[in-house]
């Protein structure tokens, strides 16, 4: 699976972790983020991978310090639903009842492991539909 990543200089350690154990799953990872701990605006990561979650129809990970920041940016753009998680039952639901196609994690919040956690469970989690199917259609506002 091809996974869209970008972060800001909140997520230097949970960056590398992620890259790492994506890669030791055999995603393909495009990378977006910044690898090193100076001052950023997250806008500038967060746009252009939403810009290929839409377009490519990839899963995306975002990490930014609170994950409010980066969750909103990406919000904003057709067909990408955004979801912050911090715990994995969270971003099992966000995948199962929301659709989600980008996670959102607050670095400065989560331990790596659970952060890990939380990928895991968003990658492997499919879109339940039915009810949810009607509910995620009503999110866009064109």
């Amino acid at each position: 699976m091809r996974i869209q990543l970008a972060n800001d200089h909140a997520a230097g350690d949970l960056r590398a972790a992620l890259l790492a154990w994506l890669n030791e799953n055999g995603h393909e990872v495009v990378d977006h983020g910044t690898p090193d701990g100076a001052s950023v605006d997250y806008p500038d990561h967060a746009h252009p991978l939403a810009d290929a979650v839409h377009t490519n129809g990839d899963f995306g990970i975002l990490i930014c310090g609170s994950a409010n920041g980066v969750a909103m940016t990406a919000n904003k753009h057709q067909d990408v639903r955004a979801a912050i998680a911090w715990r994995p039952d969270i971003a099992r639901l966000a995948r199962q009842h929301n659709d989600a196609n980008v996670l959102c994690l607050p670095a400065r919040y989560i331990a790596i492991s659970d952060a890990l956690d939380c990928v895991s469970e968003f990658l492997n989690t499919p879109f339940e539909g039915g009810r949810h199917g009607r509910r995620v259609e009503k999110i866009a506002c064109s």
